[in-house]
Order: C-alpha cells, then sequence, then structure tokens
C-alpha cells in the first residue's frame, strides 16, 4: 500500500472519532444535567411536599369514581377532600352504595346520615301524543331545536323528544322510549342530576324513588290550550285535588303538583284523572291485613280514604279487598300495630 492511500485511510479514522466524539461530548453533558435537574425535583417534591390526610386516600378508594359531579365537587377526589374538611355530608355521593357510605363515615369517625333515595323523572309523558307545530330539520339536539322558535313541539313546555339527557347520563340509566320520552331505570339511577342540567326545557327533576305517583305534565297553559297542545296534559281541573285524602297536590295556575312529602301512593288522583296526566306508577298495591289483636278502636276506620275497614266499635275490623288501595294511613293510626300492609310493595316508607 502506497503512503498517500495510508494517510487517507488514517484522516478517514480521525474524522470518523471527530464526529463520534461531537455527539457523545453534549449528550453526555445533557444527560448529565437531565440527571441533575431529576435529583433537584425529587428532593423539591420530598422538602416542600403538602402532607396528605389519609383519610382522604381512604375514602377516595371506595367512591365509585365516576367522577359525576351530583355531589357538587368537580371529582371523587374533590369530594373526598370536602368531606374530610367537613364541606360535604358522608353521604354526599349520590352514586356512593349504602356500604360505601358506611366505609366513609367509619373513616370519619362518624355515622351516616338518613337519606331518602332519590331518581330523576321527567315531568312530561306527551311524547307523541303532542302535536307538532312544525317540521324541524336541524341537529337533533333538544338544545338545538329550542332555539328554533322554541321547538317543533305546539306545546311549549313538554319534551323535545332528541335524548339529549340520554346522551349525557354517565350511569346508563336512561333511554328514549317507544313514546319518545326519555325512561329512566330505577335501578341504575344515582340521582347525579346530569340530566336534569342538561334538559332545556328543565323538565327532569329529582324525586323520591319511593313516591310512585306523579304530574307527567310541565305546561301552564289553560286547559282548553293544554289538550289542543297535547292529548294528555294537564287541564287544571282539580279533580284530583278534591279527591286526595291528604291535601298533597295543590293546583299552580292550571298545573297540578304532588307534595311528596305529603302523598301516600295511594293512586286516587291518577285515577280520577280526565287526561291521563298523572302517572301512577305503582300498578300492584299492597292491602292492608287486620290481626287479633285488633281493639276495635275505630281510628283506622276514620282515616281510611275509600271506606274500605268496616267493624263495630270494641270488636275486630275487616278490610274489604276491593276498597282497599293501600295507602298505609291505617297502619300509622293503629295503636296496637293490629294492621300490616300484605302483598306488593309498601306505600308509607
Amino acid at each position: 500500500m502506497s503512503i498517500l492511500a495510508v494517510n487517507m485511510v488514517l484522516a478517514l479514522i480521525g474524522q470518523q472519532e471527530s464526529v463520534a466524539s461531537a455527539i457523545t461530548g453534549p449528550a453526555v453533558v445533557m444527560g448529565a444535567i437531565g440527571l441533575l435537574l431529576g435529583l433537584g425535583l425529587a428532593f423539591a417534591a420530598k422538602k416542600f411536599a403538602v402532607p396528605r390526610d389519609p383519610r382522604v386516600e381512604a375514602i377516595e378508594a371506595v367512591l365509585p369514581g365516576a367522577n359525576c359531579g351530583g355531589c357538587g365537587y368537580p371529582g371523587c377526589a374533590a369530594f373526598a377532600s370536602a368531606v374530610v374538611e367537613g364541606k360535604a355530608p358522608v353521604s354526599g355521593c349520590s352514586a356512593a352504595s349504602s356500604a360505601a357510605n358506611a366505609e366513609i363515615a367509619r373513616v370519619m369517625g362518624s355515622e351516616v346520615e338518613d337519606k331518602e333515595k332519590e331518581i330523576a323523572v321527567v315531568l312530561c309523558n306527551g311524547g307523541r301524543s303532542a302535536v307538532n307545530a312544525f317540521e324541524y330539520h336541524g341537529p337533533e339536539s333538544c338544545k338545538s331545536a329550542v332555539l328554533v322558535m322554541g321547538g317543533q313541539k305546539s306545546c311549549t313546555y313538554g319534551c323535545l323528544g332528541f335524548g339529549d339527557c340520554v346522551a349525557v347520563c354517565p350511569f346508563d340509566a336512561m333511554r328514549m322510549g317507544e313514546n319518545g320520552i326519555p325512561q329512566i331505570d330505577p335501578g341504575k339511577c344515582v340521582a347525579c342530576g346530569k340530566c336534569v342540567e342538561e334538559c332545556p326545557r328543565d323538565i327532569i327533576t329529582l324525586w323520591p324513588e319511593n313516591r310512585k305517583v306523579i304530574v307527567a305534565c310541565s305546561s301552564r297553559d289553560k286547559g282548553g290550550i293544554a289538550r289542543k297542545a297535547c292529548s294528555v296534559a294537564c287541564i287544571g281541573c282539580r279533580k284530583c285535588d278534591k279527591v286526595c285524602p291528604v291535601e298533597a297536590i295543590v293546583i299552580d295556575g292550571f298545573l297540578a303538583r304532588i307534595n311528596p312529602d305529603k302523598c301516600i301512593n295511594c293512586g286516587l288522583c291518577a285515577k280520577e284523572c280526565p287526561t291521563g296526566a298523572i302517572v301512577d306508577k305503582m300498578p300492584v298495591r299492597p292491602k292492608a291485613f287486620i290481626d287479633s289483636s285488633c281493639v276495635g278502636c275505630t281510628l283506622c276506620t276514620k282515616v281510611c280514604p275509600t271506606d274500605a275497614i268496616v267493624g263495630s266499635l270494641k270488636e275486630k275490623h275487616e278490610v274489604v279487598a276491593d276498597k282497599c288501595i293501600g295507602c298505609g294511613q291505617c297502619v300509622v293510626k293503629c295503636p296496637k300495630k293490629s294492621i300490616k300492609m300484605m302483598g306488593g310493595a309498601l306505600s308509607q316508607q
């Protein structure tokens, strides 16, 4: 090999070493800097760490993790912190089970507050029974439809039927029914309130689950106008108000409203309603049964709204099953606890 060739090979090797040095040198320096910064951040994180109450982690661990916001806080972690800080009740998570609430109470060293379960209800049963004022061809969204002349329905208070509420439900507790009205699954609904917030007509509300009779209408129009717009509208006839044995119904303008705190689920208002605006979701009612401990005080006969209890003073009374509506008023009034509700679901809880 000539001297020229040898010199060329040596020069090439030198260039390669120079290139490798140019690459590895800065890489080593950057790596060292990164290591130093990482150590510095780790030290700072440990040095300036804010102590976290272990109860927050314990509470967060038993929460469902849905981050639905039903508690009023932006997520489960925020709710857990609020409970520890005393800003939220231990049973404030609407999606938590009774077992989870009990565990949260144990962590906090307190007792679970009694809380009646609520579910969402749609105060409209119009759907396909409601008349359309015009054909709507826009986006299939209630919020979009309501921007076009208030929506396609003649009734300006009723459900528009595009299912915005169904789409936002984080628990798959809602579906569109055959009549075009959202249906709620009581077993899945946790009363998080997402559907309530989403409805542009404000016709979804949270309602005690054990109150089975509702006025499924939100129209405030006069009877004639309301009936023309929807065949199942409340017309404010006051028949329900007159038949209610506990004064649980008031007429607000031209719309009947049921007070759930007074309602005894007797269903008399639903039977009396001429348009079907009042919906009775308890088709099978319990019947009162009077045992042999009855002393014939007659108090039960005085509170029975349908005269379903018969008997003379100081003699055992009997229940006329065909007349009994399972309201439970006699059970509450009986001083000897001689009356029990048999079959169906207890209407008085």
